[in-house]
């Protein structure tokens, strides 16, 4: 009697972005049916977003620095990017077509700069590979019987799988589906969730109504910011930064926005010491305002003699009191050290990514839910953050790459107690791949 073959088994990735999408291709490669469902008409959507201006894919940094970018979470990160980095990732899209380069600022960006062509591209030998994909499936967690449930256009929707990979992302951005709904279902069913917080974000500043009305929409270049948190740590990084109606934002905020994020929270505010004129030092800045200034105006001798106008004077003005005005010495000082104060952070909602999420103490090392075996996260919606500059990408896709990894090594296991073959030698294959992961 002939013995029939076994079934393939079938794994839900939900969620499709690039943390799922990496999922599906590795445990497509090993041999294993992919279903990819989404809350959204298609997926990647966020993706796309974030790469119209150019998508900047991940970051040419020596290895070293590069881990040290995700704080905290830095030694969960590095074991994700020591499989899959950022050399890996340049390769794997170097292998869909896609050519990259590094800029001037160290950043790796695809020869077109834009999301699309490489969408298109992973999309293509995604499908080729076997993947299907699902629209419009909002996922709504376990049915009784441990089947995944979805609410679509049809009706509600019963799915079967072998293992799930969530990768359903923070809770920024909800119009294109990072929208947090997932944390409720998986804390009722115990699992640890730390507070979705907003990242790569703008702050609060209560403007007077002059320079709101004046200067929102104004970017402010050439400056350098310093921040002395609670517990002492001084931050420097410079920049620039946009005023808005409601405060600032731009890469300089983002890039110091997780310790101002922390001392808001821990003390109720935050300053920030903005420097004007970074390239010039205090003792020469001084000396340049202490020149007679005559019949000129005070703005006209900060334009002349310290190159201060326009949004950076109105900014001078709006936060130092008159008495700070009154001698070159004062004047100096806070120039190099202008105090904003920052209110608190923008909602989360507008934040370009999210801190916390599913804690790392509710997963195994495998990336699996140690109260939902089988059930496997990956992206944004795990607890970790990193600034922008291709960090938050790379780790995504890492993460997803390491979630799928993490099921092949948990069926492998699972079929050697039953006595089977694993899937050991896919996994040898995947690492071994000259094209994919």
């Amino acid at each position: 009697m002939p013995v029939a073959e076994p079934q393939p088994r079938t794994i839900a990735v939900i969620g499709g972005g690039p943390a799922g999408l990496m999922a599906a291709e590795v445990l497509s490669d090993a041999g294993l049916r992919v279903d990819v469902y989404d809350a959204m008409p298609s997926v990647a959507r966020k993706f796309l977003l974030a790469g119209r201006g150019g998508l900047n894919l991940t970051h040419s940094e020596a290895p070293e620095p590069f881990v040290a970018r995700y704080g905290a979470r830095h030694a969960e990160v590095g074991r994700w990017l020591a499989m899959f980095g950022p050399q890996q990732l340049r390769d794997w899209a170097h292998a869909l077509g896609i050519t990259t380069f590094v800029g001037s600022s160290g950043r790796v960006f695809p020869q077109e700069m834009k999301a699309a062509p490489l969408l298109r591209a992973w999309l293509h030998r995604l499908r080729g590979a076997g993947v299907s994909f699902h629209a419009h499936h909002r996922w709504q967690g376990w049915d009784g019987d441990g089947s995944l449930r979805f609410a679509t256009p049809a009706g509600q929707v019963k799915v079967g799988a072998d293992a799930t990979v969530l990768a359903l992302g923070g809770g920024s951005w909800a119009r294109l589906g990072s929208d947090g709904a997932w944390v409720p279902l998986l804390a009722a069913r115990g699992v640890e969730i730390q507070t979705l917080r907003p990242a790569n974000c703008g702050f609060n500043v209560s403007w007077s109504e002059h320079l709101r009305q004046r200067f929102a929409g104004e970017p402010v270049k050439n400056v350098s910011a310093a921040y002395v948190a609670p517990d002492g740590t001084a931050i420097r990084r410079a920049g620039e930064f946009l005023i808005t109606s409601d405060g600032v934002e731009g890469n300089l905020i983002y890039a110091l926005s997780a310790p101002l994020r922390d001392g808001i929270e821990a003390s109720g505010g935050a300053t920030l010491q903005i420097d004007l004129v970074p390239e010039r030092g205090l003792q020469r800045l001084n000396d340049d305002l202490a020149h007679p200034r005559g019949r000129d105006s005070l703005a006209n001798h900060l334009r002349r003699r310290a190159g201060i106008a326009g949004v950076k004077a109105a900014l001078l003005y709006e936060c130092a009191a008159a008495s700070d005005l009154a001698t070159p010495a004062r004047l100096a000082a806070m120039i190099k050290a202008l105090p904003l104060q920052l209110v608190s952070p923008r909602p989360l909602d507008e934040a370009i990514s999210s801190a916390g999420g599913v804690d790392f103490a509710a997963l195994d090392g495998n990336l699996m839910l140690r109260e939902l075996p089988g059930v496997f996260c990956a992206g944004e919606m795990l607890d970790w953050e990193a600034p922008t500059g291709g960090y938050l990408l790379t780790a995504c896709f890492a993460s997803g790459h390491a979630a799928a990894r993490g099921v092949l090594r948990w069926m492998d296991e699972a079929r050697t107690a039953n006595g089977d073959a694993g899937f050991a030698e896919q996994e040898l294959r995947l690492t071994s791949s000259p094209h994919r992961c």
